[in-house]
């Protein structure tokens, strides 16, 4: 860690911190309003510069094989034409310590210990923590006095007289180029590092001048204003001031035809907070044309992109059921069956969740079906985390309720022994154990649909 002296020397002297890598040493962190394991946390924490030395569990860690073969009920979900490869190389392979299931650990098809989990923990609560935040960094021909100025901002609270002259600036009548980035930006970073500064932001009007740089013809304030709103968002009360300012549309376009992807997926992450407002918002973004463009991100965006674009579609879903419709006729469910079947995108949790709100329609279960999901969800239920093999219970009753056609493939791909497996473990929990012994006396008798109809929806709609 280096000494106060160097951090001042480093502070006064604009010349040292010309690159990204002083910035990201420089720039503190601010206080968290989201849960330990959030998304938006962990992009806006600066990670510590300093390696640690290896340990005997990072060497252990280190030895684990990464499983390189796919199932067989995998191989025949992708038995479709494969989506477009990402226009971004994808992240390394994740290592995962192997997990001892005590309900899936006798099947004979299971090849793989590696853990299904997002993020190789099954501890945590939600699938979804939250979007992405404001990822910063410089250029390195940056002006020096410009970086010294904008690391002061990152350090301290602005006054309201401040930020109003700021908010002046993006509303001169004839400014520069220059004078905008600079304002853009100088709002971008306090409305990321500091609460209170996303309120005094949004009270001194600052919130339409940013939707108006959202239509600028200069990339680099488009995605400062998509950014800065990105961040004036986290304020669960600038949400309704940001709506009213008519921003859903431009970040739409935003999303579609922002130069850099840095503005496309904050744009998504936008839109995301926006649609959590009311089921209202969330059909008016849907109406906007967001949905198609998300499933785009989902196939063909890199890994942040990806997991800005499935938090997003399970918002947009889950507040507006037209949502679901629009998401299914996009073409999510390929996109979605293939991250759920590859461990290794860190994407399953996410992909099960937004693949389970959509077949809560007849056009989402027939497409599931279509696209081969009845195995891929019948090897979650194996093999997968406790989260993992609840949810895929879940999707195969709203996938069996009331079709003896489909009710009869989920037996023949082999779904009751490990949910009779998992009904009868001591570690699942009563919920889970309910909702696989329900499963289970449906496949037992396929041909009578409405006997069990009911009891698979009560189930569904109790959780």
């Amino acid at each position: 860690m280096r000494s106060r002296r160097t951090m001042r020397s480093l502070a006064l002297d604009p010349t040292l911190a010309s690159s990204t890598e002083w910035h990201d040493r420089l720039t503190p962190t601010a206080p968290s309003h989201h849960p330990p394991n959030s998304d938006l946390t962990a992009r806006t924490t600066t990670t510590p510069t300093c390696a640690a030395q290896p340990t005997r569990l990072d060497s252990f860690i280190s030895s684990v094989p990464v499983p390189a073969i796919l199932s067989s009920r995998r191989q025949r979900s992708r038995s479709k034409e494969p989506v477009p490869s990402p226009a971004h190389p994808p992240p390394p392979p994740r290592v995962f310590l192997p997990r001892m299931e005590s309900d899936a650990s006798s099947s004979p098809r299971r090849r793989s210990t590696s853990c299904y989990s997002d993020s190789g923990d099954s501890s945590c609560s939600e699938p979804f923590s939250e979007c992405g935040s404001d990822d910063l960094s410089f250029t390195p021909g940056a002006a020096a006095a410009g970086i010294h100025r904008l690391l002061l901002s990152c350090a301290s609270e602005a006054s309201e007289d401040a930020i109003s002259s700021l908010v002046a600036e993006l509303e001169s009548p004839s400014p520069s180029l220059d004078s905008l980035r600079r304002a853009a930006m100088e709002l971008r970073l306090l409305a990321k590092h500091s609460p209170d500064n996303r309120v005094r932001i949004a009270a001194v009007g600052g919130v339409r001048p940013l939707v108006r740089l959202l239509s600028h013809a200069d990339p680099l304030l488009q995605e400062h204003g998509v950014t800065a709103l990105l961040n004036l968002s986290i304020c669960d009360g600038n949400k309704a001031a940001i709506a009213a300012a008519g921003a859903v549309r431009p970040l739409v376009h935003a999303l579609k035809s922002a130069a850099s992807p840095a503005a496309r997926e904050n744009a998504a992450c936008a839109l995301l907070r926006l649609a959590q407002l009311d089921g209202a918002t969330a059909a008016a973004v849907g109406r906007a044309g967001a949905v198609p463009l998300l499933v785009s991100l989902l196939e063909a965006g890199g890994a942040r992109g990806k997991k800005d674009a499935a938090t997003a579609l399970y918002a947009l879903c889950g507040g507006a059921r037209e949502n679901r419709q629009r998401a299914v006729e996009a073409g999510a469910v390929r996109p979605l069956l293939d991250l759920m079947a590859d461990p290794e995108s860190g994407m399953v949790d996410k992909a099960a969740y937004v693949l389970h709100s959509l077949v809560g329609s007849g056009e989402g279960r027939a497409a599931a079906v279509e696209e081969g999901g009845i195995p891929v969800l019948v090897e979650m239920v194996e093999a997968g985390t406790s989260r993992q093999k609840e949810i895929a219970t879940l999707s195969l009753l709203q996938i069996c309720d009331d079709n003896a056609a489909y009710r009869t493939m989920v037996a023949r791909e082999g779904a009751i022994p490990p949910l009779v497996a998992l009904s009868q473990s001591s570690s699942a929990r009563p919920k889970l154990r309910a909702k696989a012994e329900s499963l289970i006396e449906m496949l037992r008798q396929p041909r009578s649909p409405s006997l069990r109809a009911r009891p698979a929806a009560a189930v569904v709609a109790a959780e």
